[in-house]
């Protein structure tokens, strides 16, 4: 059973412990309170020297970095090949979102609202419109397919639902995005797993960055 070091409040965290739900895998969850710094401990740094959440121990293979282990997760437990794909052309289609929520998505989320919940500023609309203007290109994304790739939910649903969740439980408006809010309400009943391993840390994010964030 893979160790699983993770922060129920970090969407990162929540997208890879989906894929976990998703395969069917079994976690051996360590959680880890950054508040009181336990990402520092020495001996979680000796697991990983870069000290961050989520990671995975499986055997002799450590690795965080989430989208990493989202795709070894359903590489090496998926029991078909339509969670990850195998063919390239598909595969790519999924690659691309992982990396759009990374570089963009996610990108711009954090760039908008890490200032202020952890560096004290003012909300910065410039920024904001940043990330609506992301938001815009994901629901174009998405139009023409049941789910993110094609008609079958895919690791690049599980990473993109633990971050736009988030947006919506820190206050993001949604409303303008009609494929964004289908796609997400089915995605919140049709995940496995998505109730188990969502509610206490949107709970968590949603109780301070909702106020923070509309300042």
């Amino acid at each position: 059973m893979p160790d699983f070091y993770f922060a129920s409040m970090s969407p990162p965290c929540r997208a890879a412990h989906l894929v976990a739900k998703a395969v069917g895998v079994d976690l051996n969850l360590k959680p880890l309170d950054l508040s009181k710094g336990e990402q520092n401990d020495p001996d979680f740094v000796a697991i990983n020297p870069q000290h961050c959440v989520p990671t995975l121990v499986d055997g002799d293979l450590t690795l965080w970095e989430s989208r990493a282990i989202c795709t070894y997760l359903a590489s090496q437990y998926g029991k078909s090949d339509s969670f990850y794909p195998r063919d390239p052309k598909t595969r790519a289609r999924v690659d691309r979102l992982l990396y759009f929520d990374m570089g963009t998505l996610y990108d711009r989320f954090g760039k908008y609202a890490y200032p202020v919940l952890f560096g004290g500023e003012r909300p910065d609309p410039a920024k904001l419109e940043k990330l609506h203007e992301a938001l815009g290109w994901l629901d174009d994304l998405l139009a023409g397919s049941s789910w993110a790739v094609g008609d079958r939910f895919t690791v690049a649903d599980c990473v993109l639902v633990a971050s736009v969740s988030s947006f919506e439980a820190g206050g993001i408006d949604l409303g303008s995005y009609g494929r964004i809010t289908t796609w997400l309400e089915k995605c919140k009943t049709s995940l496995p797993g998505y109730e188990e391993v969502s509610a206490q840390g949107l709970a968590i994010f949603g109780g301070f960055a909702r106020e923070k964030l509309s300042k």
